[in-house]
């Protein structure tokens, strides 16, 4: 019994366990923060494109 109580108290002094659970928050907070980036990215692109597009006079269709 007093070896399963060591065990545990060896287990509960290890930093590798919450330094796991803090990189994998730090790494689903870049996911995040670069989807959002690459969203809004691709927005502001799309809206240039539309904009030179009907500035040059480009329907949408193919050029023939």
């Amino acid at each position: 019994m007093r070896g399963l109580a060591k065990s545990l108290v060896k287990f509960l002094k290890q930093e590798d366990g919450p330094t796991a659970v803090e990189y994998a928050v730090m790494l689903a907070l870049i996911i995040v923060v670069c989807i959002a980036a690459i969203t809004t990215l691709g927005s502001n692109a799309n809206s240039t494109f539309s904009f030179v597009g009907s500035a040059v006079g480009w329907s949408g269709g193919t050029a023939s």
